[in-house]
């Protein structure tokens, strides 16, 4: 019996030992394997251009001077450079986001900017609008503001808007940036300056007044205000500098590259729409289409109790996309 356990155990010890041998076979053939990928990998790092190697990132340097709406920043103050860097770095480094911002331009600045100059608001007032909702017309904030310039419901009432289940003016570039510069000009009449101007369109007039009294202070730059405040003006700088100067940050884009600006015919409509996709088709364009040049239309029709004239932007066909129509099928 004793000698039975003894050839049973050296046939299991020789199995093990058949399988620790097989084990380790395949181990060190892994090791040469992956070894010898890993030598060619260096070998090929070691070949690489040396310029690799010395690649780097710099921050962006700041300008020695600059101004907001034709007056003075103060970069002489510390905290006002450091304020001014971190949303530089932040926005030079953000380097899709820059991108797209850069190929809007055309397109939104060509609405913006006429109406700013006509209203006698400083140029510099776009930047706001780019840093409010990045030229994205249709965005709305966590706190239900809406639009380019992120209106809230009640200011927009306020500034002349319409806002209602069929109509919300928010979304209008046009409307909604003369309610904007009527805003400007009024906060402009109470507090003199444009910077001070800035700030009250992101904190509100009674959120300024609140810290100014406080503080006993009227200068932007002496406030101690909230986080999204005390960083709004210098958003807005940064944005100045790297759109308004792309190629000092390192951005190079041609004018094919940016989006083009896309020609309309105005239609005046006086009365109800019982249905868009209807009135799209008509006027050889899609409902998509139609709702994307006219966002603040809200519903799928349009009932106009009040017969109020409205102006509804139509692409022209050929020009930005190509349709195919035949008498039995919808748009290709």
């Amino acid at each position: 019996m004793k000698d039975k356990n003894c050839l049973k155990n050296n046939s299991y010890l020789s199995k093990v030992l058949v399988f620790l041998s097989v084990i380790t076979f395949c181990v060190i053939i892994g090791g040469l394997f992956f070894n010898s990928g890993e030598v060619e990998v260096n070998k090929q790092f070691r070949e690489a251009p040396t310029g690799l190697k010395e690649f780097y990132f710099t921050a962006p340097s700041l300008p020695e001077k600059l101004e907001f709406a034709g007056e003075q920043v103060p970069l002489e103050n510390f905290d006002i450079r450091e304020a001014l860097d971190r949303e530089l770095v932040s926005i030079s480094f953000f380097h899709s986001q820059a991108f797209l911002y850069l190929k809007k331009t055309n397109r939104y600045y060509s609405v913006i900017e006429p109406i700013l100059n006509k209203n006698g608001i400083p140029d510099d007032f776009k930047y706001l609008a780019m840093a409010e909702s990045g030229f994205l017309d249709k965005v709305i904030s966590p706190a239900g503001a809406v639009g380019i310039w992120q209106f809230m419901k009640s200011a927009a009432k306020e500034y002349g808007l319409e806002v209602n289940e069929e109509v919300d003016e928010r979304y209008h570039i046009e409307k909604a940036t003369e309610a904007a510069c009527k805003y400007l000009k009024n906060s402009f009449s109470k507090y003199g300056n444009w910077t001070m101007v800035a700030a009250s369109f992101n904190a509100g007039m009674g959120g300024m007044d609140k810290q100014i009294d406080a503080q006993d202070s009227k200068n932007y730059y002496d406030l101690l205000l909230n986080e999204e405040t005390s960083r709004y003006l210098f958003r807005i700088l940064a944005l100045k500098l790297v759109i308004g100067n792309p190629e000092n940050y390192g951005f190079k884009l041609s004018d094919e590259e940016k989006y083009p600006i896309i020609p309309v015919t105005e239609v005046k409509v006086t009365g109800s729409i019982s249905s868009f996709a209807d009135f799209a088709r008509n006027s050889s364009i899609n409902y998509k289409m139609l709702k994307q040049f006219n966002p603040w239309l809200r519903q799928s029709y349009l009932k106009n109790p009040m017969n109020k004239t409205y102006t509804l932007k139509i692409p022209e066909v050929g020009k930005y996309r190509k349709y195919g129509f035949t008498e039995n099928t919808d748009l290709q």
